[in-house]
């Protein structure tokens, strides 16, 4: 047992109280642990724990009845299920809790629900929507780089779920059940992402099964259309950085296919150095909250699931925010993160001469090489 835990149980006694919805089973005050194994079982510490309840209670309902669950309860039972992926019964027993598996479920619904909130997601999870925002985010960019222009890093990773009903309805499900098969041969969601330099998610589509390929969830993206009309309205100097299975844009560069210069190799190490970020993020990210690790399994139906994971990259992004330290479990030696990178490399030579946004792309990704190679960027 952690020694910190074993102590904490030793001087129980002391900081013993009972719930309102139990009065025969003890539960202890969470917020007695210390600051290492709180962050441990909620994965956000207890100060921004505290302000996470105070935002969320506009839209959490606690009735007058004596049994009902308060709000800080709902919370910390759902925190510990996003934190450990475990079955919802596990969490309901923890001496921590001490609640039946049906009210841990409506305990997490209602705090995904919450969190969901446009006033809570857009606040927390946005993409920049001016040019000083634009702005801030590549500089940060730059001064870690030295990559001129990113304002972002693109990739998809899936989050695993179980199997959904093959009953075809738009209310439990828009798509098949066998198009939610992924590449691997489990059924997924294929989830884009798109990240700063701090690791902070700046847009997350959800929406997608997992055999959708990731340029059909970049064509449909709201990002992908913004980025296009900025550049059309002449503001050329913002692009995000994608791998080969994207289409070559100029606000999307990807690697050279076949590099043929030294200039050429340098550019490929740099992008793919810079835009490892965004697998540097999905690693963290499915560390925190390890209920969306493939092994952990998303026992939800596809649009539950999309909220949950949307309720995890809330938190993500106040756990970047506040500093919050990482989550390292030397227990688990390998797991899946869900990128997959072996896609065909799309072919820029198909239609070279009436794709207009690939000659302006390779002209964008051409610029950048240049400027790599003058400034003869060192990697660490």
């Amino acid at each position: 047992m952690d020694f910190d835990l074993m102590a904490y149980f030793v001087n129980i006694n002391q900081q013993m109280n009972y719930t309102r919805n139990n009065f025969q089973r003890p539960t202890y005050d969470a917020f007695a642990l210390t600051d290492r194994l709180f962050i441990k079982n909620f994965r956000l510490s207890k100060e921004l724990t505290q302000y996470l309840i105070n935002i969320l209670k506009p839209y959490i309902v606690v009735d007058s009845r004596l049994s009902s669950i308060d709000i800080q309860t709902k919370v910390l039972v759902a925190l510990n299920f996003f934190a450990t992926g475990s079955y919802q019964t596990s969490v309901g027993n923890s001496r921590l809790m001490n609640l039946s598996q049906s009210s841990v479920s409506r305990c997490v619904k209602e705090v995904v629900a919450a969190l969901n909130q446009p006033e809570i997601f857009n606040t927390w999870v946005k993409f920049p929507s001016n040019i000083q925002e634009l702005d801030e985010v590549r500089n940060e960019f730059y001064k870690k780089t030295g990559f001129a222009g990113v304002i972002g890093c693109l990739d998809c990773t899936h989050i695993a779920i179980v199997s959904p009903s093959k009953n075809l309805n738009l209310v439990e499900n828009q798509y098949p059940e066998y198009m939610y098969v992924n590449r691997k041969s489990y059924h997924s969601i294929n989830v884009q992402l798109v990240c700063d330099s701090n690791l902070k998610v700046l847009n997350v589509n959800a929406l997608f099964p997992g055999s959708t390929h990731d340029v059909h969830i970049w064509n449909n993206s709201n990002v992908s259309i913004m980025l296009e009309e900025l550049h059309a309205h002449n503001y050329s100097d913002y692009f995000l950085l994608g791998d080969s299975g994207y289409p070559l844009r100029p606000w999307l560069l990807t690697p050279i296919a076949q590099p043929t210069t030294a200039a050429e190799e340098n550019y490929n190490k740099n992008q793919m150095y810079v835009r490892s970020v965004i697998e540097r993020c999905n690693g963290v990210l499915k560390m925190r909250f390890r209920c969306l690790l493939k092994d952990r399994v998303l026992h939800y139906k596809p649009e539950k699931a999309t909220a949950i994971i949307n309720a995890c990259i809330v938190l993500h992004n106040m756990c970047i925010e506040h500093n919050i330290v990482e989550v390292i479990d030397e227990t688990v030696e390998d797991f899946d993160l869900g990128m997959y990178h072996n896609q065909e490399p799309l072919n820029e030579h198909v239609n070279d001469n009436r794709n207009r946004n690939l000659m302006l792309g390779r002209r964008q990704r051409d610029r950048i090489v240049g400027f790599l190679q003058n400034r003869n960027l060192i990697q660490p």
